[in-house]
């Protein structure tokens, strides 16, 4: 697959707490969006599951907010996807409808299938991109923006240390199962993160912060996979808070 030549714009914003980094990642995807629109017709957004993008999708449809985004004009697609039927507690589709898209008048949003087979919902998934994004063969999706979060384990999307996933670069999407987590996962592959014109990471909590010094650390060897997410021509933007900078201290 074509690689565009390498230069990354590196920010990273602290904040006190999950609330206050969610109205710095609120007007960051606004930006990106006006920008995306205005030179494209449309913002198309790839987002991740877990807990930590929860305030920025409650902030998101407070009225405000709702009001201000061109949700008519909005793609939502997902990064990752646990096996699982939408209705069940662990589904990254069925918490953001849940959080989010239940309040807003976003039509167009395309989930993982993760109650289908993980090999043929991997293979549509990519069918999905290939479609909407109109790509010949090879080529690959260039997301306005991709909203990422890091586990303990520097994991981000469904990309686990030492896993398969992280060397599949003629997929765009593909299907694994994690040992750790004794479960089968969809994600998209480090190729696809790497084209955005945007990857936006949130990250909270005290726990984080060994991995989050190695992660932001570009001169360091990469061997975590969020470390590996470093956009070709694109921003690289981490929003923490202050547990995950300081580690509690």
């Amino acid at each position: 697959m074509k690689q565009l030549s390498r230069s990354i714009h590196l920010s990273v914003h602290i904040h006190k707490d999950p609330d206050a980094m969610a109205e710095r990642a609120a007007h960051i995807l606004a930006a990106a969006c006006d920008e995306a629109i205005s030179e494209r017709g449309c913002f198309r957004i790839a987002i991740s599951g877990g807990k930590t993008p929860i305030p920025l999708f409650r902030l998101l449809t407070r009225r405000d907010w709702t009001a201000a985004l061109p949700w008519d004009k909005i793609s939502v697609f997902w990064a990752d996807e646990r096996c699982v039927s939408p209705d069940h507690p662990d589904s990254n589709y069925g918490m953001a409808h849940k959080e989010l898209l239940s309040y807003v008048p976003c039509t167009q949003f395309y989930r993982m299938r993760g109650d289908l087979d993980p090999e043929k919902a991997a293979l549509d998934y990519e069918e999905i991109l290939m479609k909407e994004f109109m790509l010949k063969e090879g080529e690959i999706p260039r997301f306005d923006m991709i909203l990422l979060g890091m586990g303990d384990d520097g994991h981000t999307a469904s990309l686990f240390p030492n896993s398969p996933g992280l060397y599949a670069g003629d997929r765009l999407v593909i299907d694994q199962y994690v040992p750790e987590r004794k479960a089968d996962r969809l994600t998209m592959t480090l190729p696809v993160l790497n084209n955005a014109r945007c990857c936006m990471f949130l990250v909270t909590g005290k726990e984080k912060h060994a991995v989050l010094q190695k992660a932001l650390n570009l001169l360091d060897k990469p061997e975590l996979p969020a470390q590996l997410v470093r956009p070709a021509v694109g921003d690289l933007i981490w929003v923490v808070d202050e547990d995950a900078a300081t580690g509690g201290e």
